[in-house]
């Protein structure tokens, strides 16, 4: 069933032509990403379909009815509303719905008429189809699930991250007929993105994503529209069959670039023998060679970063960190870390939304101070260090200058000197994009322009915190290139799993409450392992319920325990009395001795036999 037509799309921008004739479509299940590099257009197309902003050309047409949510890059909020009220408020179309349906319950309460009947049977029957009966408990089940338990905490007092994963959550509550989703995950940490993983992966589910993540691409989408140059291509299949087909096609694209020039060559060798008056056939002919002209100096643009830079000498002492703790209030951060640094190490941290990942790179650069303990840093030691936040520049200024303000060239590793501009290039910053003004630059090249200035001041040890948000692939292939061949010392923070898996082979896992494990593998072992002890873990818990559940059946009473169990008190009660009995013709001074004797030896008799019933009892009693 299809769901979704696009119907030769067109967008521009004043001369610039940022797509046309862009035609596509979605059925009932499928699976779409959208591959583009930065600047290409992605987050425009996706903003047409979602219906906020408009085509120069062409149309977007839905099926009828069909339901939309869009996940926009920034999310936009009521600052004022707390999360509950948000829950509740029109935002969400389910709230609505359980809203509606208990005001038609609370009609036909007053009034059984046949119109109020009609009501709430329709809205009942919405309410199947929507499986609204447990709205609130999923709510918070999937907020949870995104780290959001404080329900009563205003949205304003979240961090943009929160807020990106707030939307995520609602958006995936609103139990929609399409998801468009842009770069759902950024701000998750690896556990959140493994959930949405297997969440997304429902059959029912009809989506069209921009996304980096590789594994997530893999895993997730059957179908990958890529934009390149103005075109759309289609892929069927997941990441690895685009990259075959996308190579097949480049190497034909050269292969057929190839042919024309030849053959513009032999046409070009003609056209000077040819006289000046020439007939019909020959202007054809000539016509025909300006389009095999056009064709043999076709030239695809191949970006590259190509960056070898000269690197600062390290010396024997890179690092050391002793009995490092931090705190802030309850929340434990770092409690006693001990590590020494050495050189040419490539160290990934991994750990939850919170946990103190970005605090312990700061406290590494010295921009936050640990509570205690001793950090001893090389005097050779020169930080290079790529944060999450924007890096803080006058956005009015140009590309260029934002890049000689570091330094007019940067020396590489063969002694070559690279103008700023020429570096620019490497970065596919086009000569025209360099004198744009920073603010006109997409989010994606405002990250790439960002590394850019990291890497130019030659760092020996450098620290990347979160670098794959907003790169496109190409940025990150490229990156991962250089970052293959850098010989400082490397840490990394990255929910790319892909990105982290790559590039280190040691890792940090931030557990929570100043825990930190240290794991000597890449991502996909340590990965494994945690696989396994989950397993484990689950295994002993399966096996501890069995032997409960055994003893529990070993403890029920059997029939006759139960005839057992249901008569040994009168039985005591009986021996009670006769004990009683005994016990009077005993303190009788007349009795005679023999029966005195009697009375004794079974009074003793009694004694013994009252214990051992209450021994049974009680033990009966416990089953």
């Amino acid at each position: 069933m299809n769901l979704l037509a696009v119907e030769n799309l067109g967008k521009n921008f004043g001369e610039r032509i940022l797509f046309e004739g862009l035609s596509f479509g979605l059925s009932q299940g499928d699976k779409v990403a959208l591959i583009a590099n930065n600047g290409a257009g992605k987050s425009s197309l996706m903003k047409i379909i979602a219906g906020l902003d408009s085509a120069d050309e062409g149309d977007v047409v839905f099926r009828n009815e069909c339901r939309v949510s869009y996940l926009q890059q920034d999310a936009i909020f009521d600052n004022n509303m707390t999360i509950n009220k948000l829950i509740e408020s029109a935002h969400n179309k389910i709230s609505l719905l359980v809203s509606d349906y208990e005001n038609a319950v609370e009609a036909h309460s007053k009034q059984n008429s046949k119109q109020t009947q009609k009501n709430l049977e329709i809205l009942t029957s919405k309410m199947e189809q929507e499986n609204a009966w447990d709205y609130e408990r999923r709510s918070k089940q999937i907020l949870s699930k995104f780290n959001i338990k404080d329900f009563n905490q205003k949205v304003g007092n979240l961090s943009g991250g929160q807020k990106k994963r707030l939307s995520l959550a609602l958006l995936i509550l609103e139990n929609t007929d399409i998801l468009l989703l842009d770069e759902p995950t950024n701000h998750l940490d690896i556990s959140m993105i493994e959930w949405l993983e297997k969440y997304l992966q429902q059959q029912k589910i009809t989506l069209l994503m921009v996304t980096h993540d590789r594994y997530f691409l893999e895993r997730v989408c059957n179908n990958i529209i890529e934009l390149e140059g103005g075109n759309l291509y289609h892929h069927k299949g997941n990441y690895a069959y685009f990259l075959e087909k996308r190579t097949e096609r480049e190497i034909n694209f050269d292969v057929e670039v190839s042919k024309a020039q030849k053959l513009m060559k032999k046409e070009l060798e003609w056209i000077k023998r040819q006289p000046k008056a020439r007939g019909t056939k020959s202007k054809a002919r000539i016509d025909n060679f300006e389009l095999i002209k056009k064709k043999a100096t076709t030239k695809r643009l191949k970006p590259e970063i190509n960056i070898d830079v000269k690197m600062d000498r390290i010396g024997g002492k890179i690092l050391e960190m002793k009995n490092i703790k931090k705190s802030f209030g309850e929340l434990n951060i770092l409690n006693g870390f001990d590590y020494t640094f050495k050189k040419g190490e490539r160290i990934g941290i991994l750990g939850k939304n919170g946990v103190g990942k970005s605090t312990f790179l700061n406290i590494i650069t010295g921009k936050e101070k640990a509570d205690s303990g001793k950090i001893n840093i090389g005097e050779t030691i020169n930080y290079g260090y790529f944060t999450q936040s924007s890096f803080g520049i006058d956005e009015n200024r140009r590309v260029i200058t934002v890049l000689k303000d570091i330094a007019e060239y940067i020396v590489m590793s063969d002694k070559r000197k690279v103008s700023a501009s020429q570096l620019l290039e490497h970065f596919m910053f086009t000569p025209e994009m360099q004198f744009t003004e920073v603010k006109r630059l997409s989010g994606g090249e405002k990250r790439r322009l960002h590394l850019l200035t990291v890497l130019m001041k030659n760092p020996n040890f450098l620290i990347l915190d979160e670098p794959t948000n907003d790169l496109d692939l190409l940025t990150l292939t490229k990156l991962e290139e250089f970052l293959l061949q850098y010989k400082g010392c490397l840490v990394l923070v990255s929910h790319d799993r892909f990105f982290i898996d790559k590039l280190t082979e040691h890792l940090f896992v931030f557990k929570g409450d100043g825990v930190i494990e240290d794991h000597y593998c890449t991502y996909t072992q340590y990965r494994e392992k945690q696989i396994e002890k989950d397993k484990e873990f689950k295994k002993i818990q399966h096996l501890e319920k069995e032997n409960s559940k055994i003893k529990a059946k070993s403890k029920k009473l059997t029939y006759n325990e139960k005839y057992e169990y249901e008569n040994i008190l009168k039985e005591i009660a009986i021996l009670e009395d006769e004990k009683k009995k005994l016990e009077i013709i005993l303190l009788n001074p007349i009795v005679d001795i023999e029966k005195m004797t009697n009375c004794s030896k079974r009074l003793g008799e009694l004694v013994t036999l009252i214990d051992s019933k209450e021994m049974r009892w009680l033990e009966l009693d416990s089953k």
